[in-house]
């Protein structure tokens, strides 16, 4: 077997890879290059320099395995490898101790003023008045994603005897009680906090979370840490708070545009900056290489990869029964995802009819991969599901069922949180995917990529012509109707397909309307 690393890793992981392979490092070879080389390799290791793009895969002629020694997977095309049956491996868990430790320098950096301190006292100036720090001993550090370097940094701040406050509702009260973490709303998180700390990935409903809305919430002796992905905070919005002095001070390693070597963040001491540091140890590169290397080999010998990010080789008999209700199985983890409160606990995931004949596990994994796409930095798949479940705390069970009343097969979502247990099912009819129930009530809506507004209501005269009446007034327009109760005049849901996205100003209308309970806006 051929190797060709063709960015710079640690030798940890060259020299496993040559135990096993033959392996040339070819470093800054130009896109023609890389296409007229890569033609002789059965493997290609990547960091984040090299784009690895469908031409190159597609001269990838032998090409079984591409590794990326790092979290991201941005310049990899993923699906051109899938298509072409070529596994793509990461290594998402290197760098997890030295981003914990990078957010705990930075803390502490910002706790004493080290930065500022160093400064001054080499332009010769000794000036200690100016710098009276704070302990961070019985501190409040609250801590926004309790993933793998978020939990991290708890257990690292429990020796500095803080208290541990957490917004992650996409973990288990048992995993955070065994962090001994409190998990508290994100506003209690927001007033409570002396510090607060972001280790998030960075996704349509994350971008931007911390903003002048929230700042307006926090301490003024408060200070925030970001080692996690730019354009979680409002960049703008967090240095006016410091300037104002809303906010005691803020440190950040990473931004919304990189490289960067002009931002609004630079021009106030009590902002520490550093150019994206969190991975930077000798230790976490070793640790990725190590990770890519050893999967590689793995695939090499006909062994499944511990951190494959895409989907790994199905029997065409089993693909064919399987393939259309992968999308139906990651539809209905997307809208459960959208629509459960309180703490995730548990997940139970029911296969009826033909379906339940056959090895499920790629369902299973598409069902967690729609759960936890907007949370998780990890691309869920058959490889990493249990793993990703079980880092969280989450308890998954399957169950099978041959016979199915109403459809030829049917996948059904039950997720139990703190607050109830929230259920979704769908299935294939002609060929296209359907949700067919949320809860006790059942349709049929046809997800299309746009949103939908789910309503719980009293069935009574009047209800849909006032929410109607919202949405034409807001000029949305409603695409498909569906209504379903429990009985006449009793409990119903409502559906609206909209062509455009409702915003909270209209959703609260609706709220306020006699008999309306609910009111969740979701996008499938």
């Amino acid at each position: 077997m051929k190797v060709l690393i063709a960015d710079r890793i640690s030798e940890k992981g060259i020299d496993i890879l040559r135990n096993y392979a033959q392996v040339d490092i070819k470093l800054g070879l130009k896109p023609e290059e890389l296409i007229s080389t890569i033609g002789d390799y059965e493997a290609l290791v990547v960091r984040s320099q090299t784009k690895v793009s469908a031409e190159v895969i597609e001269a990838g002629k032998r090409l079984q395995v591409i590794a990326r020694a790092g979290v991201g997977i941005d310049n990899i095309d993923v699906e051109a490898a899938t298509r072409r049956g070529i596994v793509v491996v990461n290594a998402p868990t290197g760098n997890t101790i030295s981003a914990a430790e990078h957010t705990i320098a930075l803390m502490l950096s910002l706790a004493r003023h080290i930065p500022q301190a160093n400064a001054v006292l080499k332009s010769g100036v000794w000036r200690r008045s100016d710098f009276m720090g704070t302990e961070v001993r019985d501190k409040t550090l609250g801590i926004l994603g309790l993933g793998n370097v978020g939990s991290e940094v708890a257990r690292r701040a429990r020796g500095l005897q803080m208290k541990l406050i957490a917004y992650d509702p996409f973990i288990s009260i048992d995993h955070a009680r065994k962090l001994q973490v409190e998990l508290v709303p994100l506003k209690q998180l927001l007033k409570e906090s002396d510090f607060i700390t972001l280790h998030l990935p960075l996704t349509d409903s994350t971008k931007g979370l911390i903003g002048a809305k929230e700042l307006a919430l926090v301490k003024p002796t408060a200070r925030i840490i970001n080692c996690a992905r730019g354009g979680l905070i409002d960049e703008e919005a967090l240095a006016k708070a410091v300037k104002e002095k809303r906010v005691a001070g803020a440190a950040v390693d990473v931004f919304s545009t990189e490289p960067a070597t002009e931002s609004v963040l630079f021009e106030d001491d009590n902002i520490i900056v550093t150019p994206h540091l969190g991975a930077s140890t000798t230790e976490a590169q070793a640790t990725a290489a190590r990770d890519v290397a050893e999967q590689v080999i793995d695939v090499f010998n006909g062994r499944p990869a511990r951190y494959s990010v895409n989907a790994p080789f199905i029997s065409v008999e089993t693909l064919s029964v399987l393939a259309p209700f992968i999308k139906v199985a990651g539809n209905v983890g997307k809208l459960v995802s959208q629509l459960i409160e309180g703490q995730m606990n548990a997940i139970q995931i029911k296969y009826n009819g033909e379906i339940s004949n056959y090895d499920t596990d790629t369902l299973k994994a598409a069902v967690l991969g729609g759960l936890l796409e907007e949370i998780s930095e990890e691309r869920v798949n058959l490889v990493n599901a249990n793993i990703v479940a079980a880092q969280r705390g989450l308890n998954v069970v399957e169950q099978k069922e041959s016979t199915c009343e109403n459809y030829a097969s049917l996948i059904t979502a039950e997720v139990t949180t703190s607050a109830g247990v929230t259920t979704a099912a769908g299935t294939v009819m002609r060929g296209e995917s359907h949700i067919v129930r949320v809860n006790n009530y059942w349709f049929d809506i046809m997800p299309t990529g746009g949103y939908f507004l789910l309503s719980d209501h009293l069935d009574r005269p009047g209800v849909l012509g006032a929410v109607g009446k919202i949405t034409g007034d807001a000029d949305i327009n409603i695409s498909a109707m569906h209504v379903s109760r429990l009985k006449p005049r009793g409990q119903a849901l409502m559906i609206l397909a909209l062509d455009e996205p409702l915003l909270e100003e209209q959703r609260q209308q609706i709220l306020s309307i006699p008999d309306i309970y609910t009111a969740k806006l979701v996008k499938l």
